[in-house]
């Protein structure tokens, strides 16, 4: 079923049932009336027992009568709410089905709750067209006459009368819709009316009647201390679920750049998880990272093709470009666009399965009930035991032979089956066995297993998480510098420590990020230094990820006996690109290490502080 997609900008006023209708062309940039029609509209509002949309600000609707009959789901949106329409549709077995391009824009709210009717909503419309001096429709206005009824327990019927102005066409984008609408809003005033209250129909509707739905499990709060760190932890994450909601939808309809933030969002709420591990903790917090490692790594290969196919219509548009021949070009302008539309097409299944929707309803369970401190533990860990035994992309090709069609569709029921971590042998480890083990690491009794309590336990943890981070950072950099003169290894080999670095620089800044929203250090500066060498370590990356696309492409061209010229020409030019991104690497690792070391001087002088406080209780104590 196809869709429809609209900005919906408007203003809503409440008006007395006698007043009068003033002139409209006193609106600002409005010259005419060019129609008026009335209308009977007729309307069914749907939403979860929990009323899940309407909390969240989202109106679906089947309406009959008017020039846009159909299925309308309204959500919210910059500079106005996206409305997008579906055809009515026929009847099944006496009930009509919510259209499933529809359903899909709220997915990640509604997951596998019944869609049923909660209010009618009827409306008597008188509407205008208006029109600049050239004729052009610039706006909607409508006189309704309403009449509601709340179908949820404890409803009732009510009636009243709104005046609507909504921006039409192309009129939200140009200079001429803020100052209609701020003329309106004069004109009406001055008519008798007033700015409206309610957000929409449905809302006045409803009225009191849905105060006793329950509440949806991503609103439910934890049943903890607001001063406590468990609170602010808790916030923070909280955030990081909030964008993987408002994204999934966008990524849906394959907004641009929605993949990309998706991605990130899902990076951060696994790496804000791991590092609050001492304050939350328990199989189900290490489930959900699991899970969403392996969201992440579907999520990239679209991302992959997605970055790749931009820079490769920028080489078209560079400077020698002219001397591929047309074939080559026609290559590089369409084939990662279907690739992309490949992997977009397997993220959709992804988002689209029971187990995706799975880790949504353990997210909200964890934050709704939180493994806090007290019941679990914290031991710090020694660097060097700190592993990471599967990668994204390794997660992700798990999942690829159930995208592609293979056995368990859709795509996230599949889980890793065969796949045993602990077998896995990461850099981390083989370092080890070079090094012959893991160092021992001796802690004093007190800190072998602790509970975070306190705002100064938080800070203790997370410096520590921290540290860990950190080390691990300038681990990878020191191997990183050593061996990229080393001829021993390939080219692509060598390039491999600075994306390891890349991912490093990732983990610190989001540690950084967590440190900074559950306590009050100031991270700031390494988060942005941080934030800095992911940017430039990324341009490099993709440099290379373009690289590998165009030997790919090249020898595929080969088998085909065509010109392979052009490949090269453009594997070379990536190839000095992205050594110009590492021109600045050297700054930027001592930009983090002076952050680091500033922001670790601070973390110190708190701890003094804080052992001067407790003995000088102590002391008063014994008094």
């Amino acid at each position: 079923m196809s869709t429809s997609t609209f900005l919906e900008v408007e203003a809503k006023f409440a008006v007395p049932s006698t007043a009068v209708v003033p002139d409209l062309t006193r609106l600002e940039g409005v010259d005419s009336i060019a129609s008026t029609k009335t209308h009977r509209l007729s309307a069914i509002y749907y939403d979860t027992a929990d009323l899940r949309l309407t909390r969240s600000k989202i109106t679906l609707r089947r309406r009959e009568g008017g020039d846009d009959d159909g299925w309308h789901i309204k959500l919210p949106g910059v500079g106005g709410r996206l409305e997008i329409h579906a055809p009515l549709g026929e009847m099944v077995n006496g009930r009509y089905e919510v259209p499933e391009d529809i359903v899909a824009q709220v997915r990640a709210l509604v997951r596998r709750e019944e869609l049923h009717p909660i209010a009618q909503v009827d409306n008597e419309r008188v509407e205008s067209t208006l029109a600049s001096a050239d004729g052009t429709p610039v706006a909607e206005f409508c006189d309704d006459h309403v009449s509601a009824w709340s179908l949820l327990q404890g409803g009732a019927h009510t009636a009243w009368r709104e005046w609507e102005i909504e921006l039409s066409g192309d009129t939200p984008a140009t200079t001429v819709g803020n100052p209609l609408l701020l003329s309106a809003s004069q004109v009406f005033v001055s008519a008798g009316a007033r700015v409206s209250s309610s957000p929409s129909k449905l809302a006045m509707a409803l009225g009191d009647s849905g105060s006793s739905a329950p509440l949806p499990p991503f609103l439910v709060n934890a049943d903890v201390d607001p001063e406590s760190p468990a609170a602010a932890v808790i916030a923070a994450l909280k955030l990081n679920r909030d964008k993987l909601h408002e994204y999934d939808p966008k990524v849906r309809r394959d907004e641009w750049d929605s993949v990309h933030q998706m991605r990130v969002a899902t990076r951060e709420l696994r790496s804000h998880m791991e590092t609050f591990n001492g304050i939350l903790g328990g199989e189900e917090l290490e489930y959900i990272e699991s899970e969403l490692k392996l969201l992440a790594g579907m999520l990239g290969y679209a991302r992959d093709a997605e970055v790749v196919e931009e820079r490769f219509l920028r080489l078209l548009d560079s400077e020698d470009s002219d001397v591929l021949d047309e074939t080559t070009r026609e290559h590089l302008r369409h084939d990662m666009g279907e690739e992309y539309r490949r992997a977009h097409r397997r993220v959709v299944a992804t988002l689209n399965s029971d187990r995706y929707l799975d880790l949504l309803d353990a997210i909200d369970a964890l934050l709704a009930d939180p493994p806090v401190a007290g019941a679990h533990a914290y031991m710090p860990v020694p660097q060097e035991e700190i592993t990471e035994p599967v990668t994204e992309e390794e997660a992700a090709a798990d999942l690829e032979m159930v995208a592609e069609g293979g056995p368990g569709h859709p795509v996230m029921e599949v889980a890793t089956d065969g796949v045993d971590p602990e077998e896995d042998t990461t850099e981390e480890e083989a370092d080890m066995v070079a090094e012959g083990g893991p160092e021992e690491v001796d802690l004093p009794p007190e800190a072998q297993v602790r509970h975070a309590q306190t705002p100064e336990e938080v800070e203790q943890i997370l410096s520590e998480h921290l540290e860990q981070a950190y080390r691990k950072l300038m681990k990878r950099h020191k191997k990183a510098v050593d061996n990229w003169d080393n001829l021993e290894l390939t080219l692509h080999e060598r390039e491999e420590h600075f994306h390891d670095m890349r991912k490093s620089a990732k983990k610190l800044r989001y540690a950084a990020e967590a440190v900074g929203a559950a306590t009050k250090l100031k991270t700031k500066r390494l988060y942005n230094a941080c934030k800095a060498m992911q940017s430039s370590l990324g341009d490099f990356q993709d440099a290379v990820t373009s690289r590998d696309k165009l030997v790919h492409m090249a020898n595929a061209a080969r088998r085909r006996g065509e010109d392979t010229f052009g490949y090269g020409l453009l594997y070379q030019r990536e190839r000095a690109i992205g050594m110009k991104s590492l021109e600045v690497y050297a700054e930027e690792v001592k930009a983090i290490k002076a952050a680091y070391e500033r922001l670790m001087k601070s973390v110190k002088e708190n701890r003094k502080e804080e052992r001067k406080k407790a003995e000088k209780a102590a002391k008063k104590n014994r008094k």
